[in-house]
């Protein structure tokens, strides 16, 4: 696989995420439903924001290990949130995962109404080989 980032700025660097990725000569592409605070046996977290964040990474990087994917590939990554504020105040949670991990990803913040019974936050992976 060859990944190419395409970033005509600097400014982007600090949200950690890229302008673009161009991605060729790949081996497969792992679409990733959207992985929220959900425990194993299907029921749904009520912690606050972080706690919620840090599980739905957890069980993101599951989804992409288990599939023989690697985190650090993860090419687009869209996060929907219920509340922007509560985001935004946690984001060095995800600056600290992308930078751990050497993830260079188009992401997308998107702030929507409700999701699924209790949840705050899910994070949505593109991944390539």
């Amino acid at each position: 696989m060859e990944k190419k980032i395409i970033n005509p700025w600097q400014w982007q660097n600090e949200r950690h995420y890229v302008q673009a990725v161009e991605v060729t000569k790949f081996q497969g592409i792992l679409y990733c439903s959207g992985q929220a605070a959900i425990f194993p046996d299907g029921s749904s977290s009520s912690a606050d924001m972080k706690t919620q964040f840090l599980m739905a990474i957890e069980n993101l990087e599951k989804v992409i290990l288990e599939a023989g994917y690697e985190t650090k590939n993860i090419a687009r990554l869209t996060i929907y949130t219920t509340a922007h504020d509560e985001f935004f105040a946690n984001l060095d949670i995800l600056g600290q995962w992308v930078d751990k991990n050497g993830i260079q990803a188009a992401v997308s913040a998107i702030e929507v109404k409700s999701l699924t019974e209790t949840l705050k936050i899910e994070l949505e992976a593109t991944v390539v080989k």
